[in-house]
């Protein structure tokens, strides 16, 4: 008897089960409207299987006989960037260490640290006592070899001279020439110039302090364009162009974001990271950033100015495919799309939709293919 029993109630399920697919599914009906029937059903007056009571069209009308309420927004038209973020360090444009060429004895310090010079600007100067010295030697043994020369010439076109005491003579002459322009040359090393244009860092010697050459003085950093470095997965090699525009965020600047270009791309991979090497220029007109900064890098690979969009809602995936529900003359037609880039809770939509078209964003649970629906009045796009 029990055995019945459960048989029985196994079977009053599976009726009720298969009644509410019919109705739910194949009749496209709501709770509301099985709700409504039930209760027209005591009072005779059972709204139609299918449809929403009291559903209306757009514009407010009269309620439209199986129409599903849904929501639903416009495609919209917008521009997507494809970007790749990594992490990098800015450079100074040039740097140098400026350092003596020669020992010598510091006389005079002609900047004042973290100044802003220019191309050719005197930084420092050395005792040059002794060069000078030098130099009156070689110019006053120059003199004397010049004199040597002209009476071993005339000596020589007057046949009373050796021909060898004219060479001889005319060979010291430029060995002395040469010496004056050795001198000189050591002469001008004492006075140490600014290489370009750009700002000094911090001094490391005092005035009379004897510096051995190469000894570190300061730096000049030129920080008026800065040299961003960086690096992407070897992946994108393909997508990466010379011209590309950077957006560069740093720590110590949160919320502002700064403006470059990439300018080189290093022809070796990084064999240790597979990594591509890029090296960007940023502007710095006002001089808010400096060289040693840890960037973040928004690098854009590609630009699409006539983007379509809808909401991410608005995509449903059956299976491995992606589809929406475009509102086509008061139904629904479910299309197939293909997706692009996700940006801001919308959707790039590649293919399958066009400006203008209106995409259900809520409700697609209880619509299908063909079934004719009402966009619910008041809700913005997007919402």
């Amino acid at each position: 008897m029990r055995h019945t029993l459960r048989i029985a109630a196994l079977l009053v399920l599976a009726a009720l089960a298969g009644g509410a697919y019919w109705y739910f599914v194949k009749q496209g009906g709501t709770v509301a409207a099985l709700t409504a029937m039930m209760s027209g059903a005591v009072s005779g007056n059972a709204p139609p299987p299918g449809g929403s009571a009291g559903a209306k069209p757009p514009g407010g009308g009269p309620p439209m006989s199986g129409a599903i309420a849904v929501e639903a927004a416009a495609v919209r038209v917008g521009v997507v960037e494809r970007t790749v973020t990594a992490v990098g360090s800015l450079l100074s444009n040039e740097s140098v260490v400026i350092r003596p060429e020669i020992a010598g004895r510091i006389s005079e310090i002609a900047f004042k640290e973290g100044q802003r010079v220019a191309r050719g600007t005197v930084l420092v100067r050395l005792d040059d006592a002794i060069a000078r010295a030098t130099l009156a030697q070689a110019q006053a043994s120059i003199a004397f070899s010049r004199a040597e020369l002209s009476r071993a010439d005339q000596l020589v076109r007057q046949n009373t001279g050796p021909l060898r005491n004219r060479e001889q003579a005319s060979a010291k002459l430029l060995a002395d020439e040469a010496a004056v322009q050795l001198a000189k040359a050591q002469l001008d090393k004492q006075v140490i110039t600014a290489p370009f244009d750009g700002v000094l860092g911090l001094r490391k010697l005092s005035v009379g302090d004897f510096v051995q050459a190469g000894k570190d003085i300061v730096n000049l950093e030129d920080i008026d364009t800065l040299k961003l470095d960086f690096r992407v997965p070897e992946m994108f090699l393909p997508a990466v162009r010379v011209g590309q525009t950077v957006k560069v965020a740093v720590d110590a600047f949160g919320g502002r974001s700064f403006d470059g270009a990439v300018y080189a791309i290093d022809p070796l991979v990084d064999v240790n990271g597979r990594a591509l090497a890029i090296r960007a220029r940023v502007p710095n007109p006002d001089g808010s950033l400096r060289p040693g900064l840890f960037a973040r890098v928004s690098l854009t690979l590609t630009t699409v100015p006539d983007a379509v969009l809808v909401p991410e809602q608005a995509v449903v995936a059956f299976g491995k495919d992606q589809y929406v529900f475009k509102v086509v003359d008061g139904k629904v037609a479910q299309t197939r799309v293909m997706l692009g880039e996700r940006r801001n809770a919308e959707v790039e939509i590649s293919k399958g939709l066009v400006a203008g078209d209106m995409v259900v964003t809520a409700g697609q649970l209880k619509i299908r293919d063909g079934v004719p629906v009402t966009v619910l009045p008041g809700k913005p796009a997007g919402s």
